[in-house]
């Protein structure tokens, strides 16, 4: 019998936050051209570092590496958050808007903060 391959790409947390990238993404279309090569921009590359470090973390061998770039993504989760209300505030996007994303971040910082819990975990020497 074949063993199966650990896969990022099975776990909640990476769909989940792939699934928020797609929600941003539908989202930036509302934003005024002046704002494509700025908030825009910055949107884009810190929604999209939220999967790549998911990816990227779980991808190396040490739980300490691991537990680092779940970080990083929740930080950039974070990032997501703060620009999305920036952009509410500008009345770029509704407020029914950002309670849908909103709702999307919680499950997806939720997740992370369970993936790294666990990873953590593993870190700790046993007592």
């Amino acid at each position: 019998m074949k063993e199966k391959k650990y896969d990022y790409k099975e776990l909640d947390v990476y769909k989940e936050s792939k699934r928020l990238v797609a929600m941003v993404y539908a989202l930036l279309k509302k934003f005024p051209k002046e704002e494509q090569y700025a908030l825009c921009d910055q949107l884009r590359r810190a929604v999209i570092s939220v999967p790549s470090n998911v990816a990227e973390g779980l991808g190396r061998y040490s739980a300490k590496e691991q537990v680092h770039f779940i970080e990083i993504a929740y930080g950039s989760l974070r990032e997501v958050d703060c620009q999305l209300e920036i952009a509410c505030d500008l009345n770029y996007i509704s407020d029914d808007d950002i309670r849908e994303v909103q709702s999307q971040i919680a499950r997806t910082g939720a997740l992370l903060s369970g993936v790294r819990s666990w990873r953590m975990e593993e870190k700790t020497p046993n007592r």
